[in-house]
C-alpha cells in the first residue's frame, strides 16, 4: 500500500488532483489509515495509469469515469489503441523537431509545413473515441445511468461486485452446480437491468475479462477471496453452454 503522498511522488499526480478523483468516483483509494489518510494498492495504481493514458488521448474525465466503470471495458484493447494514438504522436513531435533543426541549419529559408499536419492523429482519435462509445452495451449503458449520483454509481458497482463476490463463495461446488449456476444468473440479470442487455455472450467476455489478470482480476479477488475471478470465469463458461 502507499499514501496519497508517495503516490503523487511517484506519479506526478498532485495530491489535490488524487482527492479530486477519489471525490467524483474516478479514482477511489483501497483504503485508508487509522488517521483517514488515503491508501492505494497496485490495482488503484494501474487504473490511474489508464487514466493518466486517457487524458494524453485529452478524454473529458466524466467519459473517462463511464468507461472505466463499464463492465464491458476492455483493458488490452485499450492500451492497443493508447499505444497507436501515443506512437503517432511521438512521430509527430520527431517531424517538428527534425523541421526545427532544418531551420536552423538553413537559417530559416526553409518552407516545409507537413510536419504541422496533424490530421492523420485527429482522425484517428476521433476513430477510438467513437468506438470506445459506440458500442450498443455502451449506449444503454450511458443511458440507463444518466442522472444518477456518483454515489449512486459507485453503490451500484459494489452492489455488482458483491453479486461476483458471492460466486467466489461457492468454490467448493463444482462450476456445474446449479447453486453456482444461479448465481451466475443472478450477475447476467443484475448487469442487464443495470447497465446493458447482457447476453451469454457478452457475459462469457467479461469471464474472460475477470479472469485475465490485472487490476480487474485483482479487484474481484480482493472483493471475493482469491481464486475468485477465475472459479467466476469457469462457472460462466459452463453457463454459457446451458
Amino acid at each position: 500500500m502507499m499514501t496519497v503522498n508517495e503516490v503523487s511522488k511517484l506519479t506526478g499526480v498532485s495530491i489535490r488532483t488524487l482527492q479530486y478523483y477519489d471525490r467524483i468516483g474516478l479514482l477511489n483509494p483501497a483504503g485508508r489509515t487509522e488517521a483517514g489518510y488515503r491508501l492505494y494498492d497496485d490495482a488503484a495504481l494501474e487504473r490511474l495509469q489508464q487514466i493518466l493514458l486517457f487524458r494524453e488521448l485529452e478524454f473529458p474525465l466524466k467519459d473517462i469515469r463511464k468507461i472505466l466503470q463499464s463492465p464491458s471495458f476492455d483493458r488490452i484493447m485499450a492500451l492497443e489503441r493508447q499505444i497507436t494514438l501515443l506512437t503517432m504522436k511521438k512521430q509527430h513531435l520527431e517531424d517538428l523537431i527534425s523541421l526545427a533543426r532544418k531551420i536552423k541549419t538553413t537559417g530559416g529559408n526553409c518552407m516545409e509545413f507537413t510536419a504541422f499536419d496533424t490530421r492523420k492523429i485527429q482522425e484517428y482519435e476521433e476513430q477510438a473515441k467513437k468506438e470506445w462509445g459506440a458500442t450498443s452495451e455502451y449506449k444503454e449503458f450511458e443511458k440507463k445511468n444518466a442522472g444518477k449520483t456518483m454515489s449512486e454509481v459507485k453503490a451500484m458497482g459494489n452492489q455488482l461486485m458483491d453479486i461476483v463476490a458471492g460466486v467466489g463463495a461457492l468454490q467448493t461446488k463444482d462450476p456445474t452446480d446449479p447453486e453456482v449456476q444461479l448465481q451466475v444468473k443472478k450477475l447476467q440479470d443484475f448487469i442487464t437491468e443495470h447497465y446493458y442487455t447482457c447476453s451469454k455472450v457478452i457475459l462469457n467476455r467479461l469471464g474472460q475479462m475477470y479472469g485475465a489478470g490485472g487490476a480487474f482480476t485483482e479487484n474481484i479477488n480482493a472483493a471475493g477471496g482469491p481464486g475468485t475471478a477465475e472459479f467466476a470465469q469457469r462457472a460462466i463458461e459452463v453457463y454459457r453452454e446451458e
